[in-house]
């Protein structure tokens, strides 16, 4: 993302007002705007909150860094994290370049291969589901989606007539299209059936208004009450958003499904570890099993680079009595 040197935040507010004002500002999503800010404060209250961070710079943070993996013990991806969040402040919000490396004590990269379930296991997890949470555990494994693409989706997403549904602004900010499977079209149909009528409801009580990414609000001042941009999976109660005084219906919580996939683990009897996330390594695996092409698996998956798919031909099952041993060969 470019940032916009011309912004400045208003210089009245608070410092962790301010790094919320640029955030939005460059349209960070809203789980994004609470990371940071947590890192932040940890950095600040790290430091015991003597200094102010325009008066701390590389060493400080580098200290803040290396304590997260020495004493907390954190891995590689989360002290990136932190980084980011700490050079966000210092680069977007106070306007101060951070002179120099950052070379903290580094926290140790494990690379593990994915666990990935047998189509016999899905099909046990997904036998001890029922309603919504079925409905979106299918389409974690039948679309190889991630769980919060799965809770995000809108209803213009679902292309019934084509068999495809559209992924809008996935990780790293990119759009995608991967299958519909048919297996469960009809459920996902009366769905969005349930969706019209709640939204019906929604609009009779003087709500039905959902939120709309970036600048399309303005862009398009009818398009937050129109049935097409509701959510899929929406929440059973109106909530005010809380980065503005509106009421309006969200989509439901992740928690919700990551409970239920667990409590499906345990009563299939699987003593894998197993998360949402383990749907879409199925996903990847079982279609190249099946024969799919890497490169059309890369597209679904919305990988950038073919290396990350090519991690699940690692974890293929192949076919070991075909293949002799040396010794069997010289004997």
């Amino acid at each position: 993302m470019e940032i916009d040197k011309k912004f400045k935040p208003n210089p009245e507010l608070k410092l962790m007002e301010q790094v919320r004002q640029v955030l939005r500002y460059h349209h960070y999503a809203y789980r994004t705007e609470q990371t940071y800010c947590d890192w932040i404060v940890q950095y600040i209250k790290f430091h015991n909150c003597k200094n102010h961070p325009q008066n701390m710079g590389k060493t400080e943070i580098e200290t803040f860094l290396s304590h997260l993996a020495v004493h907390k013990n954190v891995s590689a991806s989360t002290q990136r994290q932190a980084l980011n969040a700490i050079i966000f402040l210092y680069r977007n919000v106070l306007n101060i370049p951070v002179e120099g490396q950052i070379e903290p004590v580094k926290s140790k990269r494990f690379k593990r291969p994915p666990v990935v379930m047998t189509q016999n296991e899905v099909k046990s997890v997904l036998c001890q589901m029922q309603g919504n949470h079925l409905l979106m555990a299918g389409l974690l494994y039948g679309c190889g989606l991630r769980l919060m693409e799965c809770i995000r989706l809108r209803v213009h997403d679902l292309d019934f007539e084509r068999n495809k549904i559209y992924v809008r602004a996935a990780k790293g900010g990119k759009d995608r299209i991967t299958l519909l499977p048919q297996s469960i079209k009809e459920d996902l149909c009366v769905q969005v059936e349930k969706v019209k009528k709640i939204h019906e409801s929604d609009l009779s009580e003087g709500y039905g208004e959902t939120y709309l990414p970036h600048a399309l609000a303005r862009k398009y001042p009818n398009a937050a009450k129109d049935l097409r941009w509701q959510y899929v999976f929406p929440s059973k109660k109106i909530s005010r958003d809380p980065r503005m005084e509106i009421f309006r219906r969200h989509h439901v919580l992740e928690s919700g499904l990551q409970k239920a996939v667990r409590l499906a683990v345990f009563r299939a009897g699987i003593m894998k570890q197993i998360g949402c996330h383990t749907f879409r390594h199925s996903f990847a695996t079982h279609m190249l099993e099946n024969g799919v092409n890497i490169r059309a698996v890369q597209e679904l998956l919305g990988h950038a680079d073919v290396k990350t798919t090519e991690i699940y031909t690692h974890v293929m099952e192949k076919n070991l009595s075909t293949i002799s041993s040396p010794l069997d060969i010289i004997k």
